[in-house]
């Protein structure tokens, strides 16, 4: 289904937004018929609910939680597709030095709740007592037996910085092999696009303005790429007139501060998802410095005064 030789019949966005993984995720597929794209879309919504199924850390079915249940006991035997996510995400924290750690979950809950008024910071001593567990080096892989281990008792997986990436990468894999040559999976501000718009111009996609989340403060022209940004504008609390982000560092059990919004751009939105937050936590210099030295990944940063920063090879408009 090509653009030029549709004259006979409309080319147009199909959209639809459900709610997967706890987020909203929005399809836009271009085609001319409406039954065909609801079809597809069907398709891409039963694959996530199927990703999800694998990684919720809620359900006792789960193979994550199998393996949270498990922590300090013995090994779970998982899907390849999950050891091989897991492999990659300590990929990913080797990469990051630990910014990015999938055993978060091993966070002491009672440290950070933003939901509650928070009036002062916890000492440095007691955040870093709460976060003893979270060690991305303490989770044991056995290819052959394809087997995950977490070391210490207490210690917890999940893939909140990764899942929905790899979902709407895994999606966006499925519908273009069902015959989808243009569309975009958005997972709540995770996207990754394909294809053009029914003009055949590249699709254009607006950088979330942290100081209003439905004001695009630029826009980028993409295709097949994906884009996703890690904001503290949703979630943060004041303390002594000095903003606070729901990102904690891992290694210090305090929050980050300095960084309004990070926007990672790269071929994969499994990628593009799971640098974002490292970016955010390890500071502007060092976040743009990492992805300066990946090859096809760029990065925009706004800091807490609205000061924009780039790597080396994003244009914006």
């Amino acid at each position: 289904m090509k653009h030029q030789n549709s004259s006979s019949k409309e080319i147009r966005q199909f959209r639809r937004s459900e709610r997967l993984m706890g987020n909203s995720f929005e399809f836009t597929l271009v085609g001319e018929n409406e039954s065909w794209a609801a079809a597809m879309i069907d398709v891409a919504v039963t694959e996530i609910k199927r990703i999800e199924a694998l990684l919720t850390t809620y359900r006792d079915t789960s193979q994550t939680y199998a393996i949270n249940a498990n922590a300090g006991i013995q090994p779970v035997i998982v899907d390849r597709e999950v050891f091989d996510l897991v492999q990659r995400s300590l990929k990913i924290s080797s990469i990051t030095d630990g910014a990015f750690d999938i055993t978060y979950g091993s966070i002491d809950k009672k440290l950070w709740n933003f939901d509650q008024e928070l009036k002062a910071l916890p000492d440095p001593l007691t955040a870093k007592e709460m976060v003893r567990l979270i060690n991305y080096k303490n989770v044991i892989l056995d290819r052959e037996k394809c087997t995950i281990m977490l070391k210490e008792k207490g210690m917890r997986i999940g893939f909140g910085g990764i899942g929905k990436g790899y979902a709407a990468e895994m999606a966006k894999n499925l519908l273009k092999e069902s015959g989808v040559e243009h569309g975009i999976v958005n997972a709540s501000g995770d996207l990754t696009a394909w294809g053009t718009q029914p003009s055949g111009k590249p699709w254009t996609i607006g950088i979330a303005n942290p100081n209003s989340s439905n004001l695009p403060f630029s826009y980028m022209n993409i295709t097949d790429m994906a884009v996703a940004t890690s904001g503290n504008y949703e979630k943060f609390v004041i303390i002594n007139e000095k903003k606070y982000s729901h990102t904690i560092n891992p290694k210090t059990g305090l929050p980050v501060t300095g960084i309004k919004s990070v926007t990672v751009i790269s071929p994969n939105a499994e990628i593009a998802d799971a640098m974002a937050t490292p970016v955010t936590i390890m500071g502007i210099h060092a976040g743009i410095d990492l992805i300066n030295q990946i090859d096809h990944l760029g990065c925009i940063i706004i800091d807490d005064f609205n000061k924009i920063y780039t790597s080396k090879n994003i244009n914006l408009q």
